[in-house]
């Protein structure tokens, strides 16, 4: 899986003398009372993961006396720290392993009825990112929900999977400790979120990148059933990913990088330590198919229609792969020219590179990158949601979008030699309702709010003024020009050669 960035923005952290106050199953919380919406920030939803029960499955958090001050975000879950365009992808605080916080945003008008409950999983290639970068405020006033973001364990202390830890579990699972944090924050949210007017009975997962990848997993593991009521997957179902075997063999070669022959010397290793060795290009951190929390590749899953049948919405952007490009290329100092593409596409594809050149000749694209954008788009993501979304079609309510505004809010000042298009992450900005732009942008992004809090209370995405969303196999593109629906989307994306079964 790639790790990209994702896009979204810091809290803009509404205060108040005396917020208001919430009693959960913990302990009481106060938060800040803003003009549209009210924030519960920093919520523990888990025991810290640290010392002994670093890579151990997330337990209860403890009770706190009196009531706790819910106005700051808990920190963010170690991870490197680096300079981006889009800014600080961890958000505010400094990364710890005591990181296993949630954020709780609720319309600041009183509601007779429980609200419908929006958990957004957010991405960052399982490495990098936190809940808090994520405000939910205009998402929960403008569409009437309770919104819920939260951090889980990232890279090695999320991931790893080591022979070791196969044999302390019971079930002799190692690794997806991120995955279990998920899901314990959905267990939290069924016990505590009626407190803030939200509904436990309708709860919507939603994510984007290794978020939406995570909201596909959960989908497909036994241990979220009955957490959530309804998905939507941006741009990240259906990855391949490792098994806990070949995991397990990377963990311990890892391992010994740290000089580290077992489990027990590894948690006495500090945790920068950790990360600084978690950095290496060789590692992988991801969830992997263990046969207990992901007992099955999820797209074998959907197949065997072994999954929640819970209605889904899923959808990718039509420019995906040039964030990549423009990340590889660009934004690192160098351009791709013509007599790079053809290596760029072979160091990717190997011994397909003849096969893929003929169907993507630069001719048909007016740079080089944006050819490398159209290949990557297609091949890491276009093709596979659109399998995903027909596998489910034949279990559930399955609907797919592809976000299409050719001049995305937040990319316009990249310094790049090629347009940016809608790529990879830049949907996120409009479905929070975050954000100006243009009239026609704004627009846009309100018909797209209400498209998904709409599904989130009815499992049908619809909005004010909006055209009919239709089930899969019609495809909703949406673009500031107009949001109409299209058959063509395989055909456009060139799904047959990239969805063919290997030879």
């Amino acid at each position: 899986m790639l790790s990209i960035v994702a896009t979204a923005f810091v809290p803009t952290g509404a205060t108040a003398a005396e917020g208001p106050t919430v009693t959960t199953r913990h302990g009481q919380v106060r938060g800040a009372a803003g003009p549209t919406a009210n924030s519960y920030l920093g919520i523990p939803y888990a025991a810290p993961p640290v010392g002994s029960q670093r890579w151990r499955p997330p337990s209860a958090p403890e009770r706190w006396p009196g009531v706790r001050d819910a106005t700051t975000p808990g920190n963010p879950c170690m991870q490197a720290v680096q300079p981006s365009p889009w800014g600080n992808l961890a958000g505010p605080g400094t990364p710890s392993e005591d990181c296993l916080y949630l954020n709780v945003h609720t319309p600041a008008q009183r509601s007779l009825h429980k609200r419908p409950v929006m958990v957004w999983i957010h991405g960052g290639g399982f490495t990098v990112g936190s809940g808090t970068f994520y405000d939910g405020s205009n998402l929960a006033a403008k569409g009437d929900v309770v919104n819920v973001t939260f951090n889980y364990r990232l890279g090695a202390f999320g991931y790893l999977a080591h022979p070791g830890l196969a044999e302390e579990s019971s079930q002799g699972m190692s690794g997806n400790y991120g995955l279990l944090d998920q899901q314990a924050a959905l267990r939290w949210v069924r016990d505590n979120i009626a407190a803030f007017g939200g509904d436990p009975g309708n709860v919507t997962v939603f994510g984007e990148s290794a978020g939406g990848g995570s909201v596909c997993q959960n989908l497909v593991s036994p241990r979220a059933f009955g957490l959530f009521h309804r998905a939507v997957a941006q741009s990240g179902c259906g990855f391949p990913l490792p098994t806990q075997e070949s995991q397990q063999g990377r963990g311990a070669t890892w391992a010994n990088s740290l000089g580290c022959a077992d489990v027990a010397c590894l948690r006495t290793r500090p945790a920068d330590q950790v990360l600084g060795a978690s950095l290496s290009p060789t590692a992988r951190w991801t969830p992997n198919v263990d046969g207990k929390v992901l007992p099955l590749q999820v797209p074998e899953a959907l197949e065997r229609g072994r999954f929640h049948r819970v209605p889904v919405l899923q959808g990718t952007t039509a420019d995906e792969g040039r964030l990549t490009v423009a990340t590889t290329y660009d934004l690192a100092g160098r351009r791709l020219t013509a007599a790079d593409y053809p290596a760029a596409v072979r160091a990717l594809h190997g011994e397909r590179t003849d096969e893929i050149l003929a169907r993507y000749p630069l001719s048909d694209h007016g740079t080089p990158a944006e050819a490398l954008g159209a290949v990557l788009t297609d091949s890491q993501f276009a093709c596979s949601q659109s399998r995903t979304a027909s596998l489910m079609a034949a279990h559930t309510r399955s609907y797919q979008y592809e976000f299409a505004d050719r001049h995305a809010m937040d990319y316009l000042n990249l310094p790049l030699s090629f347009p940016i298009g809608a790529p990879h992450g830049s949907e996120i900005r409009y479905v929070f309702g975050s954000g100006s732009g243009t009239p026609a942008q704004n627009i846009l992004s309100d018909r797209m709010l209400g498209y998904w809090t709409n599904f989130a209370k009815t499992g049908v995405p619809y909005a004010a003024d909006a055209p009919r969303w239709n089930l899969f196999p019609k495809v909703q593109v949406l673009a500031p020009e107009g949001i109409a629906g299209t058959s063509t989307f395989p055909q456009d994306h060139k799904c047959d050669l990239w969805n063919r079964p290997a030879s």
